[in-house]
């Protein structure tokens, strides 16, 4: 099947969902219009492209029946300039459409938990978990998503040690699932007197918030314990016992949660990230074997990969996986990261487009 005969295809799939949509039938049936839309959505974007390439086709087939056609030296003429402007429209529309035409990530539309972690450098990289944590929650207020917290772990500088959040919204994972790895900054410490630049380092994971069908998890292999909430500076301190945590034995894993007063919703909260972790675990195991067929070159992170750099003097930031540098980095750490995180998924884009282009051959 060629491209055009894909494309004819999906375009009849379109026609049914809007004759569906417009259905009297139908209009009750609430699950239906919804699984619809999310159908029409996804198919729009390759639609207007269908649109401008059938458009260019027709084109093409005209200036060519005028050439094979016509005597007249001036109208031919036009008619070959023209079709050569036209077979470059074709070229270029048939590689946006070959990217559109990717199978989609089934998981991008998903919500996430992020975990931050100061790494090597004391209390500068505390005070950097902290500035790449308001860096990711400014980017979702601007994305409109909501982020609530589940735990936090503070230091008495203004620093974080850990912080785990909850961000929903529309393709959060889609936007966020390339942020997991090592994030290294190179800066002068508010602390240090004598200016001079340390380097020092935090890790963040991006996980999927899963839904309880997707992962099980036997209660006889969780031990929990119940303790009273801390925070810096004796902030945060509860006269109860309410801070949850749960170790999943099996696997060693430890998460807690102590940012609420009722015990029964950090219950909830720390069962919502156990589940999270384990699902990441899966996943990982599955990519580690995907990757010993074919290394990703963008990849979707491991808190040990090193994949970016934040440079203050120079107010740069560069992502070592796609060779990127913006000397946006002001802007970035407010939250603007929309340029940082396109070009990201361009790059997978264009990997995954050669990968199965390779695969034909």
């Amino acid at each position: 099947m060629n491209l055009l005969e894909r494309l004819e295809k999906i375009k009849t799939r379109f026609d049914q969902i809007n004759s569906q949509l417009s259905d009297a039938a139908n209009t009750n049936d609430y699950d239906k219009i919804k699984t619809l839309n999310k159908e029409r959505i996804n198919l729009d974007e390759i639609i207007t492209a269908y649109e401008k390439y059938s458009s260019v086709i027709k084109n093409i087939e005209g200036n060519l029946e005028i050439i094979n056609s016509y005597k007249e030296s001036e109208l031919v003429e036009m008619a070959s300039l023209e079709l050569d402007e036209l077979k470059s429209q074709k070229e270029v529309l048939e590689e946006e459409i070959k990217a559109l035409l990717l199978p989609k990530d089934p998981n991008d539309d998903k919500d996430i938990i992020m975990e931050i972690r100061a790494g090597t450098g004391g209390d500068e990289a505390a005070l950097f978990a902290n500035d790449l944590f308001r860096m990711y929650t400014r980017y979702a207020e601007i994305c409109g998503w909501k982020y609530e917290l589940i735990d936090l772990n503070e230091t008495g500088l203004g620093g974080i040690k850990e912080v785990v959040f909850s961000i929903t919204g529309q393709s959060v994972y889609g936007n966020l699932k390339f942020e997991s790895g090592v994030h290294r900054v190179q800066r002068v410490p508010e602390t240090e007197g004598s200016g001079r630049v340390h380097t020092s380092a935090a890790s963040v994971a991006v996980m999927l918030e899963v839904e309880d069908v997707e992962v099980n998890v036997n209660m006889n292999d969780v031990k929990i314990d119940i303790f009273r909430s801390g925070g810096a500076g004796g902030q945060n301190v509860n006269k109860v016992e309410t801070a949850v945590r749960m170790t999943h034995l099996p696997t060693g894993l430890v998460v807690q949660c102590q940012d609420e007063r009722s015990q029964l919703k950090n219950r909830i909260k720390a069962m919502k990230v156990l589940k999270a972790r384990l699902y990441d675990l899966e996943l990982k195991k599955q990519n580690a074997e995907q990757s010993a067929i074919r290394k990703s070159m963008v990849g979707s992170g491991d808190r040990s990969d090193k994949i970016r750099t934040y440079n203050y003097p120079q107010n740069r930031i560069t992502d070592h996986r796609i060779g990127l540098t913006l000397y946006n980095l002001s802007n970035i750490m407010e939250g603007h990261c929309e340029e940082l995180i396109e070009q990201l998924k361009i790059a997978d884009k264009t990997e995954k487009l050669q990968s199965a282009e390779s695969d034909q051959f």
